[in-house]
Protein backbone atom coordinates (compact mmCIF):
# COMPACT_ATOMS: atom_id res chain seq x y z
CA UNK A 1 0.00 0.00 0.00
CA UNK A 2 0.84 3.14 -1.20
CA UNK A 3 2.41 5.22 2.38
CA UNK A 4 0.85 8.47 2.32
CA UNK A 5 3.00 11.82 3.78
CA UNK A 6 2.97 12.17 7.06
CA UNK A 7 0.75 15.72 7.38
CA UNK A 8 -2.34 14.27 4.88
CA UNK A 9 -5.55 14.48 6.63
CA UNK A 10 -6.33 11.71 5.53
CA UNK A 11 -4.16 10.11 8.54
CA UNK A 12 -6.63 11.36 11.31
CA UNK A 13 -9.41 9.11 10.02
CA UNK A 14 -6.80 5.88 9.79
CA UNK A 15 -5.26 6.91 13.17
CA UNK A 16 -9.08 6.81 14.40
CA UNK A 17 -9.57 3.57 12.68
CA UNK A 18 -6.80 1.83 14.42
CA UNK A 19 -8.14 3.22 17.87
CA UNK A 20 -11.38 1.61 17.10
CA UNK A 21 -10.21 -2.19 16.15
CA UNK A 22 -8.11 -2.58 18.86
CA UNK A 23 -9.33 -2.69 22.71
CA UNK A 24 -11.03 -1.15 24.87
CA UNK A 25 -13.41 0.49 22.14
CA UNK A 26 -16.68 -0.64 21.54
CA UNK A 27 -16.35 -3.53 24.52
CA UNK A 28 -19.53 -2.58 26.13
CA UNK A 29 -22.92 -4.23 25.95
CA UNK A 30 -25.93 -1.56 25.30
CA UNK A 31 -27.10 -1.28 28.71
CA UNK A 32 -23.17 -0.76 30.17
CA UNK A 33 -22.75 1.68 27.55
CA UNK A 34 -26.47 4.08 27.81
CA UNK A 35 -24.62 3.92 31.68
CA UNK A 36 -21.18 4.76 30.71
CA UNK A 37 -21.99 7.37 29.20
CA UNK A 38 -24.59 8.98 30.88
CA UNK A 39 -22.42 9.18 34.15
CA UNK A 40 -19.51 10.60 32.15
CA UNK A 41 -21.49 13.36 30.32
CA UNK A 42 -23.59 14.48 33.68
CA UNK A 43 -19.74 14.40 35.42
CA UNK A 44 -18.47 16.72 32.78
CA UNK A 45 -21.64 19.01 33.14
CA UNK A 46 -21.30 19.25 36.88
CA UNK A 47 -17.94 19.59 36.70
CA UNK A 48 -17.80 22.80 34.36
CA UNK A 49 -20.74 24.41 36.19
CA UNK A 50 -18.84 24.01 39.73
CA UNK A 51 -15.71 25.68 37.93
CA UNK A 52 -17.30 28.13 35.83
CA UNK A 53 -19.40 29.46 38.79
CA UNK A 54 -16.72 29.63 41.79
CA UNK A 55 -13.44 30.27 40.84
CA UNK A 56 -13.45 33.99 40.23
CA UNK A 57 -12.55 36.14 42.05
CA UNK A 58 -15.85 37.34 43.39
CA UNK A 59 -16.30 34.10 44.64
CA UNK A 60 -13.12 34.05 46.44
CA UNK A 61 -13.93 37.39 47.84
CA UNK A 62 -17.52 35.64 49.23
CA UNK A 63 -15.69 33.25 50.73
CA UNK A 64 -13.04 35.18 52.76
CA UNK A 65 -16.13 37.25 53.68
CA UNK A 66 -17.65 34.12 55.18
CA UNK A 67 -14.43 33.41 57.03
CA UNK A 68 -14.15 36.35 59.01
CA UNK A 69 -18.21 36.56 60.35
CA UNK A 70 -17.48 32.22 60.89
CA UNK A 71 -14.18 33.57 63.34
CA UNK A 72 -16.68 36.74 64.61
CA UNK A 73 -13.70 39.08 62.65
CA UNK A 74 -15.06 42.37 60.96
CA UNK A 75 -16.49 41.11 57.53
CA UNK A 76 -13.51 42.62 55.67
CA UNK A 77 -10.97 41.10 57.74
CA UNK A 78 -9.31 38.42 55.62
CA UNK A 79 -9.34 40.63 52.19
CA UNK A 80 -7.81 43.74 54.07
CA UNK A 81 -4.93 41.34 55.63
CA UNK A 82 -3.92 39.38 52.07
CA UNK A 83 -4.37 43.11 50.37
CA UNK A 84 -1.85 44.81 53.08
CA UNK A 85 0.56 41.24 52.55
CA UNK A 86 0.06 42.06 48.52
CA UNK A 87 -0.46 38.71 47.69
CA UNK A 88 -4.33 39.39 47.12
CA UNK A 89 -3.72 37.69 43.76
CA UNK A 90 -1.79 35.54 44.22
CA UNK A 91 -4.04 34.18 46.99
CA UNK A 92 -7.10 34.44 44.38
CA UNK A 93 -5.24 32.29 41.83
CA UNK A 94 -4.76 29.66 44.75
CA UNK A 95 -8.42 29.43 44.98
CA UNK A 96 -8.84 29.19 41.00
CA UNK A 97 -6.28 26.27 40.41
CA UNK A 98 -8.31 24.46 44.12
CA UNK A 99 -11.48 24.67 41.47
CA UNK A 100 -9.57 22.79 39.34
CA UNK A 101 -8.63 21.03 41.40
CA UNK A 102 -12.35 19.88 42.44
CA UNK A 103 -13.85 19.76 39.55
CA UNK A 104 -11.66 18.53 37.10
CA UNK A 105 -9.98 15.84 39.62
CA UNK A 106 -12.17 15.18 42.87
CA UNK A 107 -15.50 14.73 40.85
CA UNK A 108 -14.37 12.61 38.40
CA UNK A 109 -12.80 10.38 40.74
CA UNK A 110 -16.41 9.95 43.02
CA UNK A 111 -17.54 8.91 39.56
CA UNK A 112 -14.86 6.88 38.15
CA UNK A 113 -14.55 4.67 41.74
CA UNK A 114 -18.39 4.75 42.66
CA UNK A 115 -20.54 4.32 39.71
CA UNK A 116 -18.04 3.36 36.54
CA UNK A 117 -16.32 1.31 38.95
CA UNK A 118 -12.95 0.79 37.31
CA UNK A 119 -9.20 2.36 38.33
CA UNK A 120 -8.79 5.78 38.47
CA UNK A 121 -4.70 5.14 37.56
CA UNK A 122 -5.43 4.06 34.30
CA UNK A 123 -7.45 6.84 33.42
CA UNK A 124 -3.87 8.24 32.23
CA UNK A 125 -2.26 8.87 34.74
CA UNK A 126 0.34 6.63 33.75
CA UNK A 127 3.24 7.25 31.70
CA UNK A 128 2.50 4.22 29.19
CA UNK A 129 3.90 4.91 25.54
CA UNK A 130 4.10 8.52 25.82
CA UNK A 131 7.79 8.29 24.96
CA UNK A 132 6.83 6.44 21.74
CA UNK A 133 4.97 9.00 20.54
CA UNK A 134 7.53 12.36 21.62
CA UNK A 135 7.42 13.54 17.58
CA UNK A 136 3.76 13.72 17.67
CA UNK A 137 3.67 16.02 20.44
CA UNK A 138 6.81 18.24 19.29
CA UNK A 139 4.92 18.50 15.96
CA UNK A 140 2.15 20.50 18.17
CA UNK A 141 4.50 21.90 20.24
CA UNK A 142 6.98 23.28 17.55
CA UNK A 143 5.33 25.53 15.91
CA UNK A 144 3.32 27.12 18.61
CA UNK A 145 6.87 27.68 20.63
CA UNK A 146 7.24 29.91 16.86
CA UNK A 147 4.75 31.32 17.23
CA UNK A 148 4.78 32.53 20.79
CA UNK A 149 8.52 34.02 19.79
CA UNK A 150 6.81 35.99 17.07
CA UNK A 151 4.17 37.47 19.11
CA UNK A 152 6.54 38.26 22.55
CA UNK A 153 7.22 41.36 20.91
CA UNK A 154 3.71 42.99 20.70
CA UNK A 155 2.66 45.33 23.35
CA UNK A 156 -0.85 43.06 24.01
CA UNK A 157 1.16 39.89 24.63
CA UNK A 158 3.09 41.76 26.74
CA UNK A 159 0.23 43.68 28.53
CA UNK A 160 -1.89 40.03 28.85
CA UNK A 161 1.09 37.13 30.49
CA UNK A 162 1.79 36.28 33.23
CA UNK A 163 -1.88 36.22 34.33
CA UNK A 164 -0.23 37.03 37.49
CA UNK A 165 0.90 40.16 37.10
CA UNK A 166 3.24 39.75 40.11
CA UNK A 167 5.22 36.77 38.77
CA UNK A 168 8.18 38.92 37.98
CA UNK A 169 8.59 40.62 41.47
CA UNK A 170 10.71 38.17 42.85
CA UNK A 171 11.63 33.99 42.18
CA UNK A 172 9.13 33.23 44.78
CA UNK A 173 6.13 34.43 43.02
CA UNK A 174 7.22 33.09 39.85
CA UNK A 175 7.50 29.81 41.18
CA UNK A 176 4.56 29.72 43.01
CA UNK A 177 2.60 31.04 40.23
CA UNK A 178 4.02 28.23 37.71
CA UNK A 179 3.18 25.71 40.24
CA UNK A 180 -0.25 26.68 40.69
CA UNK A 181 -0.60 27.11 36.73
CA UNK A 182 0.71 24.03 35.80
CA UNK A 183 -1.18 22.18 38.12
CA UNK A 184 -4.92 23.52 36.63
CA UNK A 185 -2.90 21.76 33.51
CA UNK A 186 -2.75 18.63 34.98
CA UNK A 187 -6.14 18.75 35.81
CA UNK A 188 -7.35 19.83 32.63
CA UNK A 189 -5.38 17.34 31.13
CA UNK A 190 -6.73 14.37 32.84
CA UNK A 191 -10.62 15.83 32.69
CA UNK A 192 -10.07 16.14 28.66
CA UNK A 193 -7.52 13.39 27.45
CA UNK A 194 -8.14 11.32 30.82
CA UNK A 195 -11.39 10.85 31.94
CA UNK A 196 -13.59 11.82 29.15
CA UNK A 197 -12.22 10.00 26.43
CA UNK A 198 -11.12 6.93 28.84
CA UNK A 199 -14.31 6.28 29.82
CA UNK A 200 -15.85 6.60 26.94
CA UNK A 201 -13.99 4.64 24.90
CA UNK A 202 -15.08 1.56 25.95
CA UNK A 203 -18.58 2.83 25.08
CA UNK A 204 -18.21 5.00 21.46
CA UNK A 205 -14.86 4.23 20.46
CA UNK A 206 -12.74 6.71 19.16
CA UNK A 207 -16.07 8.74 18.59
CA UNK A 208 -15.16 9.65 22.48
CA UNK A 209 -12.05 12.08 21.17
CA UNK A 210 -15.33 14.59 19.11
CA UNK A 211 -17.22 14.30 22.12
CA UNK A 212 -14.33 15.50 24.06
CA UNK A 213 -13.27 18.38 22.08
CA UNK A 214 -17.05 20.27 21.97
CA UNK A 215 -16.92 20.85 25.61
CA UNK A 216 -12.84 21.72 25.31
CA UNK A 217 -13.90 24.21 22.45
CA UNK A 218 -16.72 25.57 24.60
CA UNK A 219 -14.00 26.63 27.33
CA UNK A 220 -12.25 28.47 25.21
CA UNK A 221 -14.63 30.51 23.54
CA UNK A 222 -14.23 33.31 26.20
CA UNK A 223 -10.72 33.96 24.18
CA UNK A 224 -9.87 35.12 20.95
CA UNK A 225 -11.29 33.85 17.97
CA UNK A 226 -8.01 32.42 16.45
CA UNK A 227 -7.35 30.67 19.97
CA UNK A 228 -11.33 29.27 20.25
CA UNK A 229 -10.85 27.87 16.93
CA UNK A 230 -7.63 26.23 17.42
CA UNK A 231 -8.69 24.36 20.65
CA UNK A 232 -10.92 22.12 18.17
CA UNK A 233 -7.40 20.80 16.45
CA UNK A 234 -5.72 20.96 19.62
CA UNK A 235 -8.03 18.93 21.17
CA UNK A 236 -8.28 16.35 18.22
CA UNK A 237 -4.64 15.46 17.91
CA UNK A 238 -4.20 15.63 21.64
CA UNK A 239 -7.05 13.61 22.22
CA UNK A 240 -5.39 10.51 19.22
CA UNK A 241 -2.38 11.04 20.77
CA UNK A 242 -3.75 10.43 24.11
CA UNK A 243 -4.97 7.20 23.49
CA UNK A 244 -2.71 5.63 21.26
CA UNK A 245 -0.13 6.52 24.02
CA UNK A 246 -2.67 6.02 26.79
CA UNK A 247 -1.20 8.51 28.94
CA UNK A 248 -2.01 12.68 29.68
CA UNK A 249 0.95 13.46 30.15
CA UNK A 250 2.31 14.11 26.70
CA UNK A 251 -0.32 16.94 26.26
CA UNK A 252 0.42 18.19 29.75
CA UNK A 253 3.77 18.51 28.70
CA UNK A 254 2.85 20.93 25.26
CA UNK A 255 0.55 22.27 27.85
CA UNK A 256 3.49 23.06 30.12
CA UNK A 257 5.83 24.12 27.23
CA UNK A 258 3.14 26.88 25.58
CA UNK A 259 2.48 28.15 28.98
CA UNK A 260 5.56 28.65 30.94
CA UNK A 261 7.58 30.18 27.40
CA UNK A 262 4.76 32.51 27.13
CA UNK A 263 5.10 33.72 30.63
CA UNK A 264 8.93 33.86 30.25
CA UNK A 265 8.74 35.57 26.94
CA UNK A 266 6.84 38.13 28.15
CA UNK A 267 8.88 38.79 31.11
CA UNK A 268 11.63 38.86 29.30
CA UNK A 269 10.42 41.50 27.22
CA UNK A 270 9.36 43.57 30.28
CA UNK A 271 12.88 43.29 31.88
CA UNK A 272 11.07 41.62 34.91
CA UNK A 273 13.03 38.15 35.59
CA UNK A 274 13.23 37.67 39.29
CA UNK A 275 16.55 39.15 40.75
CA UNK A 276 16.41 37.87 44.21
CA UNK A 277 15.30 34.18 45.87
CA UNK A 278 12.75 35.74 48.43
CA UNK A 279 10.22 38.77 48.43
Amino acid sequence: MKKRFALDPRNIFIALDEIDQQKPSYTLNRHDTLRRVFWTLACVCISLLTIHYLKFFSSFQAFLYLLAEWQDKPRNYWSSQLQRSDYMQLASYSWWTFWHLIGYIAIPFLIIRYKLKTSFTQMGWRFNETAKHWKGYLLLLSPILLFVLLVSFRTDFVQHYPFYKQAGRSWFDFIAWEALYLTQFICLEFFFRGFIIQSLRPAIGANAIWVMCVPYLMIHLPKLWLEASGAILFGLFLGILALRSRSIWGGFFVHAGVAVSMDIASLLQQGKIPSQLWP
